[in-house]
């Protein structure tokens, strides 16, 4: 049975990492579409597997949590009754290191208290020191974080209201304002919190998924 080279599986994983959707890699690496699932699948595994064991006792002292979305096959609207369970909208939980861009913590799964609540306890487990910790006003936190934490955290949510852009462009919406409000412990002052955004990699991640969803 035929195998990759080792060059031949850094170039499909490059290209991969710098956004291109899987028939795009496919028609740059020369692989067939089936190699390429695979070798993405074996690969995440690893470094699953990787960031499990190593990114343990993390000494951070501001961290900031945010939901990626993207979907599986289709859009919740658009899943038909066959593929209900199966397809649909997916949500990447992410906590980030505000001051390293370390991705302490992430979870791929809806965006229920039930998920909160994994991530946050998974979050939890990853630290070795009591934190500053903020998130948007999604409500499924407090509760989560609380449990995760057992108070033992300084933690604020900053809500963020969003209005029509200026350009009045169709599905395009900007940031008008954003509030801090304290929560649990003694976070710093809700008018210096940074506001959690996704960052450049969280965004190629989200492209990424929806390209991977609709061209794969």
């Amino acid at each position: 049975m035929y195998q990759l080279s080792l060059g031949q599986r850094a170039r499909i994983i490059g290209a991969i990492c710098e956004g291109n959707s899987i028939r795009a890699t496919c028609r740059l690496t020369g692989a067939a579409k089936g190699t390429v699932l695979r070798l993405l699948a074996e690969v995440g595994e690893a470094c699953q597997a990787f960031h499990d064991e190593t990114v343990r006792g993390i000494k951070a002292s501001r961290v900031q949590c945010d939901e990626i979305w993207s979907f599986c096959h289709a859009k919740a609207r658009n899943v038909t009754p066959a593929k209900i369970g199966q397809a649909g909208d997916l949500w990447t939980w992410v906590a980030l290191d505000q001051d390293s861009k370390l991705a302490i913590s992430y979870l791929v799964a809806d965006r229920g208290q039930e998920a909160a609540t994994f991530f946050a306890r998974d979050l939890a487990s990853r630290l070795a020191n009591r934190i500053q910790l903020t998130t948007d006003g999604h409500s499924v936190y407090l509760a989560a974080i609380a449990a995760a934490f057992h108070y033992d955290v300084d933690y604020a949510m900053l809500v963020k209201r969003y209005g029509a852009a200026p350009s009045q462009t169709h599905g395009v919406t900007a940031r008008r304002s954003a509030r801090g409000r304290r929560r649990l412990g003694s976070p710093a002052s809700p008018a210096s919190l940074t506001c959690p955004r996704r960052t450049s990699s969280a965004r190629t991640s989200r492209c990424g998924c929806s390209r991977g969803a609709t061209r794969a």
